[in-house]
């Protein structure tokens, strides 16, 4: 029987990769948790309605890209290719915009799926973490969520992050500015890329999405949204690039972002790293104003978020050489220094995990010398020898890894004194 092969775009992660993912996807949640952003789960799949209402029909996502499947009962469902539209249907399930409480701020973590081709920073399994601020259309908020994904970024170890920023304006901008896009557009009819020609009409803000050759030519001249937005959008704007700047986050202005979400309004951001080649953003987000009444709801409920890519991020880091010493797999490895001491050393081990101590051992013949080899490959800080003498005598002996020293210590204390060595 032949091996099965691995899911075309989901990537495995094992030792040593395994544990940079996880550093990653710490620094960029613990981050979030600390600035008072509270942890949110929601499922990994949703009625596929809440993406294509959500998302938009022009999007690459919702045309292309979503894994939509029919359960027994007939529903249509799809697994979830983002995190904003669903956190955001949670809410409104839950009546949180009927709370005296706004804004809530809400932190997320998780896998993500869509149908793209493979390539390296692009993949169809991935995971991000994220956070999604409802209920307030202060551009204060907009500067904290912009702010928080940077420091998040410069956190998980990224030295060269760029911020590239935009503002969409209003909805109600929208309409005079897409004849106006559309009339440039068809000056070029005979040269747009069929997606183009056919999603422009829907939304043309696509077409500076895409890629197909001739397409960043054509866009280089178009008019720019951010010159055609009302007061009150360029007076938001203008107030989150004070805030940003005034803490010394570096920006970049990008008149053509838009990133490839029909849901943003006014403040749109995105961050790139170098060493990523063409798939260089690492995350982003915008402001999505009106969303909730996309999803069905009967008045405005504003929001803001951002949802940063674990997996591209680690890439970014492997690429500049930046990959963080890997952390110890444990503190402490109980070492069988004899036979005939094998329970012995699994109570002590034991005793260690149910005291909160990271302890390992192998009981399975190896020679002492293998077994600090191995405590060696975990990092561990100190080794707890076990041999007869040691179980006659009621006592074990504590070594310092790294100095070499050791002790006997009696085997009652072996907590304590783990414990005590282990301190700073």
């Amino acid at each position: 029987m032949d091996l099965p092969d691995p899911v075309k775009g989901a990537p495995d992660w094992l030792p040593p990769e395994a544990a940079t993912f996880d550093t990653v996807h710490d620094a960029f949640l613990r981050t979030a948790l600390e600035a008072g952003y509270q942890r949110v789960r929601t499922p990994v799949f949703e009625h596929t309605e809440v993406f294509a209402r959500g998302i938009g029909e022009s999007t690459d996502i919702v045309q292309k890209e979503m894994y939509t499947f029919q359960d027994r009962g007939g529903r249509s469902l799809t697994l979830r290719p983002e995190g904003t539209a669903a956190i955001v249907r949670a809410a409104l399930t839950a009546g949180v915009p009927r709370q005296a409480a706004l804004p809530v701020k809400y932190a997320y973590a998780g896998d993500f799926y869509r149908y793209e081709r493979p390539q390296s920073g692009r993949q169809r399994a991935f995971h991000q973490v994220g956070v999604e601020a409802l209920g307030a259309q202060d551009p204060v908020l907009d500067a904290e969520i912009v702010l928080l994904g940077y420091e998040a970024l410069r956190r998980a170890g990224l030295q060269e992050v760029t911020l590239r920023l935009n503002s969409l304006g209003d909805r109600e901008d929208r309409g005079p500015y897409r004849e106006r896009l559309n009339a440039y557009l068809d000056r070029f009819a005979d040269q747009l890329p069929p997606d183009v020609a056919e999603r422009r009409h829907l939304n043309p803000l696509r077409a500076f999405d895409s890629k197909a050759p001739g397409m960043p030519e054509i866009m280089a001249n178009a008019p720019r949204l951010i010159d055609h937005i009302g007061e009150a959008a360029k007076a938001h704007h203008e107030q989150v690039c004070r805030l940003l700047e005034a803490e010394g986050v570096p920006l970049t202005h990008d008149p053509l972002l838009v990133r490839g979400l029909d849901y943003y309004t006014r403040t749109t951001f995105e961050y790139t790293a170098a060493d990523l080649g063409a798939q260089n953003a690492v995350g982003g987000g915008g402001r999505y104003d009106g969303l909730a009444e996309d999803l069905g709801w009967p008045e405005r409920f504003p929001g803001i978020g951002w949802a940063l890519g674990v997996d591209r991020t680690v890439l970014a880091l492997q690429g500049a050489g930046l990959v963080p010493e890997p952390a110890p797999r444990v503190d402490t490895f109980v070492v069988l220094a004899g036979e005939g001491v094998g329970q012995e050393a699994f109570a002590a081990a034991t005793a260690l995990r149910r005291a909160g101590l990271s302890a390992d051992l192998l009981a399975d013949g190896r020679s002492m010398r293998a077994q600090l080899k191995a405590a060696d490959r975990a990092h561990a800080r100190l080794a707890v020898l076990i041999g007869p003498r040691e179980v006659a005598e009621g006592q074990l002996t504590l070594r310092d890894l790294g100095s070499g020293e050791q002790r006997s210590i009696a085997r009652a204390d072996v907590v304590a004194e783990v414990r005590a060595s282990l301190e700073p």
